[in-house]
């Protein structure tokens, strides 16, 4: 026997807002039932778990131990434009001139998460 994994869950200040972040980064819908002021709310992934938005009192006062990221399919420059201009943070620019590396950005509400280069940066500069 095994366990399925139903969920990454990510505790937050303000579930609904932070979800309404994660669909427009995914590009996924939120959960039909879920509303303004919701405790809980979740983006609906196409395939495997979903993003679970747990609302909880105490803030974030560390670096995240779990992140997730991101392949875009444009180019990672582009995308990490569009993320900041959606309301991500730089936290950490790990790219490197010739191509290869990443960025790290932090949600509204500070969580970490990774850009890493696309399909097309890999096919254009090997490494």
């Amino acid at each position: 026997m095994v366990s399925v994994l139903q969920n990454v869950a990510i505790d937050c200040a303000n579930a609904y807002e932070l979800a309404r972040f994660w669909s427009e980064v995914l590009g996924c819908p939120l959960h039909e039932d879920d509303k303004p002021g919701a405790p809980e709310t979740e983006v609906m992934l196409p395939e495997g778990p979903l993003l679970h938005f747990n609302q909880v009192p105490e803030p974030k006062t560390i670096k995240n131990r779990l992140h997730l990221c991101l392949r875009p399919t444009t180019t990672r420059e582009e995308e990490v434009d569009r993320l900041l201009n959606l309301g991500a943070t730089l936290i950490d620019d790990r790219r490197e001139p010739e191509g290869p590396g990443w960025a790290v950005l932090a949600d509204p509400e500070g969580n970490e998460f990774c850009v890493l280069r696309s399909e097309s940066d890999r096919a254009a500069t090997p490494s």
